[in-house]
């Protein structure tokens, strides 16, 4: 079926229909990853956008039951230049075709992408439309959308009940697994897998978990998710996390999560011209120089002139355009970094970033063990939870 993708600035470009046959309206972006279309289609950053990737063929490996970030297809459409009719993989459980049809999403193929990418790189992140329809109708619609700002997106795709995963083994530290919480803004299982193999179990919290009770659960490490939309129109997430720093608790964020710290901080955010979305950006790591090659997804940034300078210390930045891309408060176990360690998809280089919160907590669970000993005369070592009001019940699997 003939379709068209209309932009909100009148342009248009035609393709082919495929997965679900009907209209779509959304942000759109360009994604420049080589692989790993099935992990996007399901992150829940992606939410209320269309998805235009830059790779030429789309869908020749299939889709995989293993390779899902989440239960459900979140971005509003997806637009590609060659969608792949036949999968060419052992593994491959469906066509992408038959994923998008059957969650309801459409699919626009046979699309000149590099001139689109082009113009959204040009022009900057606008909202489109695309469908069967009259081309003018398509941009009156995507004109007619409301902003992505003005959406609480984070609502719609965190969970709504709390949830809890376990850990893969113990940690190399010994003792029990690190209890974390963590705070659902639209987490990747990628990241739920990447802490159960540093040892950690704990619990996956509704976005609008008050502090106090996130506080008041026992736990020895706090985890800000990634999660879609803008920092700015999410004041009581940022109310939230500003009242998580003031525990004595090891506090780490992934994108999202790294704005709203920042936020809390007392830095600002602000909309980039049309974001950060592929698995090959450059960032250049301050405390030894070197290079990481990262994984992003995220349409806003924080600007290094709104930090505040004296309790917060810039740790990476983009080599693409400067901005920042990893934050820590002075002296303490918190911190964020805008890109994914967790990869999927990715390069892997920086899934240190998991160890060293793996390591703040057994620091932390030594120190308490250290006092316990000390108010007893020597005479014993605390019970390995690290203090806190108790520990919550690992009942459940990975999400």
């Amino acid at each position: 079926m003939l379709a068209t993708l209309a932009l909100e600035t009148g342009l248009s470009f035609s393709g082919r229909l495929f997965g679900a046959p009907h209209e779509a309206a959304g942000e759109i972006v360009f994604h420049t990853g080589m692989t790993g279309y099935q992990e996007i289609l399901t992150d829940p950053s992606y939410a209320g956008q269309i998805v235009v990737f830059t790779a030429p063929h789309i869908g020749n490996y299939g889709i995989h039951l293993e390779d899902y970030e989440s239960g459900r297809i979140h971005p509003a459409a997806v637009v590609v230049r060659d969608q792949c009719r036949r999968s060419f993989h052992r593994r491959a459980e469906r066509s992408l075709d038959d994923l998008l049809r059957r969650a309801g999403v459409p699919g626009l193929s046979d699309v000149d992408t590099r001139a689109l990418t082009i113009q959204l790189r040009d022009g900057g992140t606008c909202r489109a439309a695309l469908g069967p329809g009259d081309a003018d109708a398509l941009v009156a619609r995507a004109r007619a959308l409301p902003p992505i700002g003005e959406t609480n997106w984070v609502e719609r795709v965190s969970t709504g009940t709390p949830s809890d995963f376990t850990a893969d083994a113990s940690p190399p530290e010994g003792g029990a697994p690190f209890q974390v919480a963590v705070l659902d803004f639209g987490v990747k299982r990628s990241i739920l897998s990447r802490l159960a193999a540093e040892g950690c179990s704990g619990r996956i919290l509704p976005a609008v978990t008050p502090a106090a009770e996130i506080l008041a659960g026992g736990y020895e490490g706090i985890f800000l998710s990634n999660g879609p939309g803008d920092p700015a129109s999410l004041p009581a997430l940022v109310d939230t996390v500003r009242a998580l720093v003031e525990a004595d608790l090891p506090l780490f964020g992934i994108c999202l999560g790294h704005q709203l710290l920042a936020r809390a901080l007392g830095a600002t955010t602000v909309r980039l011209p049309f974001g950060h979305h592929g698995a090959n950006h450059p960032v250049r790591r301050l405390s030894d120089d070197r290079v990481e090659i990262t994984s992003q997804n995220h349409n806003y940034a924080v600007p290094v002139d709104s930090l505040p300078p004296d309790s917060v210390r810039i740790t990476h930045l983009s080599l693409n355009d400067d901005t920042v891309e990893g934050l820590e408060l002075t002296g303490r176990p918190v911190y964020s970094v805008q890109f994914h360690p967790e990869a999927a998809p990715g390069p892997r280089d920086s899934q240190h970033l998991f160890r060293r919160f793996r390591q703040d907590m057994a620091g932390r669970r030594r120190r308490a063990a250290a006092v316990g000993a000390a108010a007893s005369g020597g005479a014993g070592g605390g019970n390995g939870k690290g203090g806190g009001n108790g520990s919550i019940a690992i009942t459940g699997g990975k999400r």
